[in-house]
Formats: structure tokens, C-alpha cells, sequence
């Protein structure tokens, strides 16, 4: 496996490659990968040649109070699984090779990016939006796989290929879990043993949510009050929102009837984790996708 840390050099990588007519494959990341970044690999494989991962903690969608410093980086770990993985290039640049001295041009995407995630964390999706644009122009993929856990984060990716004409198709990959239904995250290395066992409180609660679905509710505020249920009983959980929205508009729906997300966003102690489920119709049924 290459590892390559200057855009020259990825960018000359990759006309390579387009020039031979291969196709292309990014799976971008942040480091600390875990299984779910394994199985975007894996998929990814499946379909392109050759593929890339990247490494790039990016700055620029941490608030100043956020966990930026905190953020785990085993990175010798991460390039022993990716080269496991048989992964063709590692683009591994430095924070200076993204962001040159003087950079002062962003990427918002509009309404999607106000609510939920976006309210929370002011200015983290025009990070997100920013590096993700950056990392398409450099190494010019034509598929990029992402998460579905972080699933406003794929349709903002998504949206911003549409609207700008962009020559990359987002593959979006089901959620991995952990055996007791975790969804797998980075984050899930700062929980300490109770938080960990807390933790399981938001699957319990997307559950919660799919069961009432299968007996055939389709009240949203009805469906709220099954999940706060689950939430208000764990005491080291601290909900942020547990909302239920439209899965193209993020906005919420009073009546689950067409695509929409389940969404959490919980504090377990003092570390923030999300978790989503999809419910789409199937005929006069609902499916869900956890």
C-alpha cells in the first residue's frame, strides 16, 4: 500500500489512473477505523479499482469546543488495517497540505445544514462540505462510500454533488454494530465501562421505535413518546434531539407515511453519540433498516 501525502502527488495518482479508464474508488475517513470504515473498504473493493482511503482529521468542522484534541489517533494501527485490506493508496496529507496559509473558501449547503447536527454544532457541516469537495478534487473518484450512522452528513454529500455537477456518485453503506446493537464509532473509545453498558440505551431506543412501527403506529409525537421512554430511563443519558424527519428534507414529519429517519443525537457521560434508523415504505408497509 502507497501512502501518499502531498495533493501533487495524489492528483498525479489519479489522472493516472482515469487516464488508463479505471475506476476509482475514495473511502474517506478521520482515522481511528473501526469495523464500519472496514466494511466501506470491503465494498469499495468490490467495486472500483483501484481504491484509496484517507487519513485527514479534519480542523475544520471542530468547534472550539469540541473534541478535536481528544480525538483518537492510532494511526499505525489504522494503516496496518488498511494495508490488511489491501487498500491500493493511503492519502495521508498534514492539516497545512489541505488548508494552505490564507485559505478562506468555504462550502455551505444551505437548510440541510441549519438543523439537527447543524444546530448543534454550528459550522461543522461547512467543514464537512469543504474537506469532502477537496478530497473529490484530489483524488477525483467515482464513487466515494460513506456511512449511513452519519446520515445528514451523506445527504449534505449528496446534495452538494447534485447542485455542483460533481463527478463523483455517493455510495451510502449500511450501519455496522457492535454485538448489543452499538452503532460503531470512534467516539465509542472515550466511553469508560458504564458509559459503554449506558450506551446501548439508543439502540434500546430505535427499537423501541420499531416496534411501535410493526403494531402499526404512525403518529411521530406517538413514536417520540416510546423512545423518550427508553432515553429518560438511563440515567447517565442526556438527549440532545430524538426527532423523526423527512429523509430528503431533514425536516420533521408529523406522520411517518413516506422515507424518513429516526435520529438521536445523546450525551453518555461527557461523550456525544449518534445513531439513526430508516424506515421506508414497501407497498401499504413500513420497512426499517436499523
Amino acid at each position: 500500500m502507497e501512502t501518499i501525502r502531498t495533493v501533487a502527488w495524489m492528483k498525479e495518482k489519479a489522472r493516472a489512473a482515469r487516464q488508463e479508464q479505471r475506476i476509482i474508488g475514495l473511502v474517506p475517513t478521520m482515522g481511528a477505523l473501526h469495523a464500519g470504515h472496514m466494511a466501506l473498504v470491503e465494498r469499495a473493493k468490490r467495486d472500483c479499482s483501484p481504491v484509496y482511503a484517507s487519513i485527514f482529521l479534519n480542523p475544520k468542522q471542530f468547534a472550539a469546543n469540541e473534541d478535536l484534541s481528544r480525538y483518537p489517533r492510532p494511526l499505525e494501527a489504522d494503516v496496518e488495517k488498511l494495508a490488511a485490506a489491501k487498500v491500493d493508496g493511503l492519502f495521508l496529507p498534514d492539516a497545512a497540505e489541505i488548508y494552505a496559509p490564507g485559505f478562506s473558501t468555504y462550502v455551505s449547503v444551505e437548510g440541510l445544514s441549519e438543523r439537527l447536527e447543524g444546530k448543534s454544532r454550528p459550522g461543522h457541516f461547512r467543514g464537512v462540505s469543504t474537506v469532502v469537495l477537496k478530497l473529490f478534487e484530489i483524488v477525483q473518484p467515482h464513487y466515494a462510500y460513506f456511512g449511513r450512522k452519519d446520515a445528514q452528513q451523506v445527504r449534505i454529500v449528496q446534495q452538494m454533488a447534485r447542485d455542483l455537477n460533481l463527478d463523483t456518485e455517493i455510495v451510502v453503506c449500511p450501519i455496522v454494530r457492535e454485538p448489543d446493537g452499538l452503532a460503531m464509532s470512534s467516539r465509542n473509545a472515550y466511553l469508560s465501562g458504564e458509559d459503554r453498558q449506558a450506551a446501548t440505551a439508543l439502540y434500546r431506543t430505535l427499537r423501541a421505535a420499531e416496534r411501535e412501527i410493526a403494531a402499526g403506529v404512525r403518529d411521530s409525537l406517538q413514536l417520540q413518546a416510546a423512545m423518550n421512554t427508553v432515553l429518560h430511563a438511563e440515567p447517565r443519558a442526556r438527549v440532545d434531539y430524538a426527532e423523526i424527519v423527512d429523509a430528503e428534507t431533514f425536516e420533521p414529519v408529523v406522520r411517518v407515511s413516506r422515507r424518513a429517519y429516526v435520529l438521536l443525537a445523546v450525551h453518555i457521560g461527557k461523550t456525544r453519540l449518534i445513531d439513526n434508523m430508516l424506515i421506508e415504505p414497501v407497498g401499504d408497509e413500513l420497512r426499517v433498516d436499523l
